[in-house]
């Protein structure tokens, strides 16, 4: 009887480690790029930021504001925010008054 001895391939050694290799490519690139990765947070992070920034400037007007509505409160209202705010609503000025135009944004500094 006649045997033959099959010589063992060395393809079948590799696969193991490439397959590790493989998943832990996988991982390791999405642990950067993934929707909760490195990469990600960074960008958060620089968002938040963004938005701390807005909202301080948002803080400033709405305490701005709340300065002016304080002045209407106490079922008084000061003279001057009065004749500033008719004279604004209905554009009109007395004769010898010196009128100077400017933009919205320049109101709230």
């Amino acid at each position: 009887m006649w045997t033959k001895q099959k010589k063992r391939s060395n393809k079948g050694r590799f696969i193991v480690p490439i397959l590790t290799i493989a998943v832990l490519s996988y991982f390791g690139y999405h642990i950067y790029h993934g929707e909760n990765g490195i990469y990600s947070r960074e960008k958060t992070e620089n968002f938040i930021k963004e938005l701390k920034k807005e909202r301080d400037g948002i803080v400033k007007q709405r305490l701005a504001l709340q300065a002016r509505v304080n002045l209407l409160k106490d079922g008084t209202i000061e003279k001057d925010m009065l004749d500033e705010y008719a004279r604004r609503s209905l554009n009109l000025s007395k004769a010898n008054e010196l009128t100077i135009l400017t933009t919205r944004g320049d109101l709230n500094n």
